[in-house]
């Protein structure tokens, strides 16, 4: 008898649940009546007015006294603001990091921006003897590295704007130094999702990023894979694009981030 009574239970559970996520998914901010959900749902009306009322009693939901349509309430806006509070961008990220370094080979990096920096935050080693630079707590211009511009590309006009008038010294003879070559860069960026820095910031190395975006859909860091110029070749950048843009939007979206994922070219 206890197990029948757990397992309706259980299915009611199930079956509230499903209406929620129908009202957040499908009808966004409009709201949904109750025959659009028996509807979608395949439920009988009083089943779905049953099976909402402990929903409307928690504010998960709520419903309009004139329209009678069913939304999402400020228990669902209150329980979403505690687990995004939860989050640090280095643990959501940790495992995608350790699954790209595994299946590209190269050293793997986790910055966040701070002003018209990068500041490295995790690194995931190479397994080759050969040791990229970087290091956590290493600060970089955001201009002339595949993270940085990553960033940047989506970080808005005044922050470009900083970036241009603090100056683009040249690192390496590949640096871009000229406003409108970075423009038209980080033009690119946007329209493929991810950045490449050509022996920009260090002689010799290659990296691709893709930008994090968070639950407001803000750049809140960037991933990428860097390497000797001599491994991360042309051919190379092409096969580890989709993976890197992959693994930053598995990221995103566990930090609460709804943005599509871009294509890559």
């Amino acid at each position: 008898m206890i197990e029948t009574v757990a397992r309706n239970q259980s299915s009611s559970l199930r079956r509230a649940l499903t209406i929620l996520a129908y009202v957040e998914r499908e009808v966004g901010g409009a709201g949904a009546t109750l025959t659009e959900i028996a509807d979608a749902l395949s439920l009988n009306k009083s089943t779905v007015l049953r099976l909402a009322e402990p929903l409307i009693d928690a504010e998960l939901l709520a419903r309009d006294t004139a329209s009678g349509r069913f939304r999402l309430g400020l228990g669902a806006l209150q329980l979403g603001q505690a687990y995004l509070s939860t989050l640090d961008i280095r643990t959501v990220a940790a495992a995608q990091l350790r699954a790209l370094q595994r299946s590209s080979g190269q050293t793997c990096h986790l910055v966040v921006p701070d002003g018209l920096e990068a500041v490295y935050i995790d690194k995931v080693e190479s397994e080759a003897n050969v040791r990229m630079a970087s290091r956590v707590g290493r600060r970089v211009p955001l201009y002339r590295t595949g993270v940085g511009k990553a960033m940047l590309a989506f970080a808005g006009e005044a922050q470009l704007a900083a970036v241009l008038d603090a100056g683009l010294a040249a690192a390496t003879a590949y640096t871009i130094t000229e406003p409108d070559a970075l423009r038209r860069e980080l033009a690119r960026v946007r329209q493929r999702g991810y950045a490449i820095d050509d022996q920009e910031n260090e002689p010799d190395v290659r990296c691709i990023a893709a930008p994090l975006f968070d639950h407001e859909d803000r750049v809140v860091g960037a991933v990428s894979v860097s390497g000797l110029a001599s491994r991360m070749t042309a051919a190379q950048l092409r096969r580890l694009a989709p993976e890197v843009v992959a693994a930053a939007h598995q990221i995103s979206g566990a930090l609460g981030s709804r943005r599509q994922e871009a294509s890559w070219h």
